[in-house]
């Protein structure tokens, strides 16, 4: 089920940006860019519509997915 990112209170979104970025390990270059930055692309990521919050009653799990590597036929929006 995709989550629209504007339903979440700005402080539930972050928290689940910053969980999303420091467990993920995401690659974002040659040069490390600190937390902040890593936030901020992600948001800007949703914001563009290039990835989604994704939540799977299955694993009952929350995930931010680029748009490409996600089916959305397989996804139910609330």
């Amino acid at each position: 089920m995709i989550i629209p990112w504007q339903t979440l209170e700005p402080d539930t979104l972050l928290r689940l940006i910053e969980q999303f970025v420091l467990m993920e390990g995401t690659d974002y270059g040659e040069q490390e860019s600190s937390l902040a930055d890593k936030v901020e692309s992600v948001k800007t990521q949703l914001r563009q519509g290039t990835a989604v919050i994704v939540y799977s009653e299955l694993h009952e799990s929350v995930n931010i997915v680029p748009t490409d590597r996600f089916d959305s036929s397989k996804a139910e929006t609330p």
